[in-house]
């Protein structure tokens, strides 16, 4: 057991009588603070103070600690990691802010999930799943009180994919949700059915019905019925004037409501010319050096320097990564198949350098898979009506994730647990922590790597054509932005051809 330094323990007694804590608990906190010295000697842990509370508190639960002693224990944690902080920052014990406490969430189920991977540590110092942490950045939900269907795993600590984030603020599919208008909610429905009918992506019928939704909002519920050229007019004028959002915004919501009148109202603008535009500006992709890209990756985790090689070595999308499944690789051939943006295919080279990487990531998804098919789970997610034509690809092992999700979804309807991808918001988490740490001087998001990608190899002097059937653009013209991010190397200033 870890004897605790006298002047440690002094400031620790000082913050509990600070914290009015009962004398007669000052013995368990104590203890608790013990066992926390002790576990953190035996064990290897992460940076992440929260992460450690998560799996202190794991491990009481494992050890059948009580809810409120595990509530206990955690709050004896915050209150010396207040001390180690507040040494840190040469902070008067006077000053400590006695709102910032840390309290631990009892799960509704035992933990038993088969992932081989470890959490992921949140923007601010906290984490998904365990402990809810008050006083950081934000605050971090344990998914244990999200869903009793998402468990984990407590003696696994392999690198992986990590646990689901706390729950958002507001649904973010609330524009399909019923208002006060019947008129509207009608129209909504035929919007969402014939975006379905074309086959136009989710994030499409999101922003459509956004927009949609937004519109009736302005109007204050003005029959669909009644609605005019000038309406649009109006509202696209307020959100330029009043709004100031930028051209892209407007332009978006042009084009949201234009699909609105053509196809769902079926009226129509006419010629356009009253209707406002806004010009786009242009605009200069962030570009990285190699230097900056491997300064990134050294501050990632696998899967998540995996992915970020993936897409900047092939170019990909975020969302074409995350996607990925098993039978999209062609290892003999040395070829990566995408399944695009407008659901277009390509082909890309898969990057030499990573082939042990991945390698590694199809031995791990192998064993996940047959502990999966063990359990008797029900398969991966697929797309539209392919498990009906296929009824048993959801099994088969071609067709599992290559990002695959930690927990277990729940399916309320079916009653079946299946497997989802890993989301794109712990790439973009992980990734937002990565570019903090390397403190570089751009502003990188996950695109960044397929700008970076796109340059490095026009700076290479590939045809402009090869990169474009890479990146997978119809249009020539969008590949051409990436011609501004290649500085000139021109030497001499320029001169007629006459003068030569």
């Amino acid at each position: 057991m870890q004897i605790i330094p006298a002047d440690i323990w002094e400031q620790y007694a000082a913050v509990l009588k600070k914290r009015a804590i009962h004398a007669s608990h000052h013995a368990d906190y104590r203890k608790w603070l013990r066992y926390y010295l002790d576990f953190r000697s035996k064990y290897p842990l992460p940076d992440s103070r929260s992460e450690h509370v998560r799996l202190f508190i794991q491990k009481l639960r494992e050890k059948k600690q009580t809810p409120e002693q595990q509530k206990q224990a955690a709050h004896a944690l915050s209150l010396y990691f207040e001390i180690l902080r507040n040494k840190y920052n040469k902070t008067p014990l006077a000053q400590i802010n006695t709102e910032k406490t840390v309290t631990a969430a009892t799960p509704s189920t035992p933990s038993n999930h088969n992932s081989p991977y470890p959490p992921l540590i949140l923007r601010g110092g906290g984490e998904a799943g365990g402990v809810t942490i008050k006083g950081e950045s934000s605050t971090r939900t344990a998914a244990a009180q999200r869903s009793s269907s998402r468990t984990y795993s407590s003696d696994i600590v392999q690198d992986s994919v990590p646990p689901p984030s706390a729950g958002k603020r507001f649904n973010e599919w609330r524009c399909l949700a019923k208002s006060g208008s019947p008129s509207w909610d009608k129209i909504i429905d035929t919007l969402a059915a014939e975006i379905k009918t074309r086959h136009y992506s989710r994030k499409t019928l999101k922003t459509y019905a956004d927009w949609s939704r937004k519109f009736q909002s302005y109007l204050r519920n003005k029959p669909p019925d009644e609605l005019s050229a000038t309406d649009v007019k109006s509202y696209l004028t307020y959100l330029a004037v009043n709004c100031k959002v930028a051209a892209s915004t407007q332009n978006q919501a042009f084009n949201a409501l234009l699909f609105l009148y053509r196809h769902i109202l079926k009226k129509d603008f006419g010629d356009h010319k009253d209707i406002p535009r806004a010009k786009k500006s242009k605009y200069i992709p962030v570009v990285l050096s190699r230097k900056e890209i491997d300064s990134v990756l050294k501050h990632l985790r696998h899967p998540y320097d995996l992915a970020v090689k993936l897409l900047y070595g092939c170019g990909l999308r975020l969302f074409e990564c995350v996607k990925l499944r098993v039978k999209n690789f062609n290892f003999d051939a040395g070829i990566l198949t995408l399944h695009g943006k407008g659901s277009k295919d390509r082909t890309v080279p898969i990057p030499q350098k990573i082939m042990p990487e991945l390698t590694a990531q199809f031995e791990l998804i192998k064993k996940l898979h047959d502990a999966d098919i063990a359990a008797g789970y029900a398969g991966v997610f697929l797309d539209d009506q392919l498990e009906k034509k296929y009824p048993k690809a959801a099994k088969d092992f071609i067709w599992q994730w290559f990002f695959p999700q930690q927990s277990l979804t729940f399916m309320e309807g079916t009653k079946e647990r299946r497997r989802y991808h890993l989301h794109e918001k712990h790439v973009q988490e992980a990734l937002y922590e990565a570019v903090r740490r390397a403190k570089l001087t751009k502003r990188v998001t996950s695109h960044t790597f397929r700008h970076s990608f796109a340059t490095h190899l026009l700076q290479a002097n590939y045809d402009i054509r090869t990169i474009q059937e890479l990146l997978g653009h119809s249009d020539v013209r969008t590949t051409m932005v990436y011609t501004h991010c290649v500085p000139s190397r021109t030497v001499k200033e320029a001169k007629s051809p006459l003068d030569f």
